[in-house]
């Protein structure tokens, strides 16, 4: 499996993300090609080697043409360039997430909701090609699991478009509640909401490296100058050779015995929208010999308190168990295979002598919708494509 580790020591930001995974080996010019697909005018992109404080380094810059007004702009319109940027659809789909979930953070400071987010700084168009360039170059690289250290936010203060505030600025704040934190004498906002969105969408765990062989390190260049600590994000691309994989999850349980099949299926499908990882219910006795069931809820840490909320707004429910569990995981990675209907990604998991390999249900229920086929044929075609080229 391949892994990418985010050494965040110096904060990040999404400028910073994706000159780290260019000077780790991303293709410079298959990067420069995904952004121009985007159909965005008014910058200029520069991709060029640094010295940075004593340290050989990347730096990514999209510098705005002053003369060229950019429009504010709400989700709706960043989902719109996404889609109609002719990117891969699992690249465009992952920076829509990392998107969606900054208009989370910012609708959730500014007591609104995410239709009325409207971005400023994050909706320009150097915002724009720091989120997906970070996607692509991910892409690029053949990334399956992204890991990251402890968030460095910095101290003082920063100056938005809000005007003055603490960092961390609140919509960073936001992003980075239940993860792990670390001091620093560093005065300045050392990580952005752009950078905490990225790392928060798309890790898959926060602590030390994990266990793999290094192939490559990449350092990516801030812009301003670090005072104690150089201004840099270091990122370790490599593989891991464990059959198995150990991480941490949270369980939310709550016995239900006075909720109807329809409230229940709705909260399911409130808690899938918002992230869970499993949603079911296994039918029990209760008190009173009353037939009831038990909600449970594997999810992240990270969102947690959300589907809690989201328990206790679409059920009866008084209370709610909670408690973290260690989850061990055959190792994975994406394939894409050739077929009739499109390029679909199978998910291929393997170690301790097992080994499957299934199309993944999103794909194939795009393509099915697509080409007006039966989804059963579109994964059965999906099955043998990836059969017919392991035979080759």
């Amino acid at each position: 499996m391949r892994i990418a580790y985010f050494d965040c020591f110096s904060g990040a930001g999404g400028d910073m993300i994706v000159a780290a995974l260019v000077h780790a080996g991303a293709d410079a010019e298959a990067l420069r090609e995904r952004l121009a697909a985007l159909g965005l005018s008014g910058y200029a992109l520069t991709i060029e080697p640094i010295n940075k404080q004593g340290f050989a380094a990347t730096r990514f810059n999209v510098a705005l043409d002053e003369s060229h007004k950019q429009p504010h702009r709400h989700l709706t319109h960043i989902e719109e360039i996404l889609q109609g940027g002719a990117l891969p659809q699992h690249v465009a789909e992952q920076a829509a997430a990392i998107f969606r979930r900054l208009a989370e953070a910012e609708a959730a400071v500014h007591g609104t909701t995410v239709d009325r987010v409207h971005f400023h700084e994050v909706g320009a168009v150097d915002a724009i090609m720091d989120v997906v360039g970070a996607v692509a170059a991910l892409d690029l690289l053949g990334i399956e699991r992204i890991v990251c250290s402890s968030m460095v936010v910095g101290s003082g203060t920063v100056t938005c478009a809000h005007g003055v505030m603490p960092v961390p600025a609140p919509a960073t704040a936001e992003l980075i509640k239940g993860l792990p934190v670390a001091a620093t004498a560093e005065k300045g906002e050392l990580l952005t909401p752009t950078a905490a969105a990225i790392l928060t969408t798309l890790a898959d765990d926060f602590g030390p490296m994990p266990a793999m062989r290094v192939g490559s390190i990449g350092y990516g260049a801030g812009i301003r100058e670090g005072e104690k600590v150089p201004n840099l994000l270091r990122v370790f691309v490599g593989e891991s050779e464990a059959p198995t994989e150990i991480d941490r999850i949270t369980v939310l349980e709550t016995n239900l015995d006075d909720a109807t099949p329809e409230q229940i299926g709705y909260c399911i499908e409130r808690l899938f929208e918002e992230g869970a990882l499993d949603a079911y219910t296994v039918p029990i006795n209760m008190k009173k010999s009353r037939p009831g069931v038990v909600l449970t809820v594997l999810c992240e840490d990270r969102t947690a308190e959300a589907l809690q909320r989201t328990i206790f707004a679409e059920t009866p429910t008084l209370g709610i168990r909670r408690y973290q569990v260690h989850r061990a995981k055959l190792a994975r990675r994406h394939e894409t295979v050739e077929t009739p209907y499109g390029s679909i990604r199978m998910k291929i998991a393997e170690g301790l002598g097992a080994r499957t390999a299934n199309p993944e249900y999103e794909d194939c229920r795009r393509a099915a919708a697509e080409h007006g086929a039966a989804l059963r044929d579109v994964m059965a075609v999906a099955q043998a494509a990836w059969r017919a080229k392991e035979g080759s």
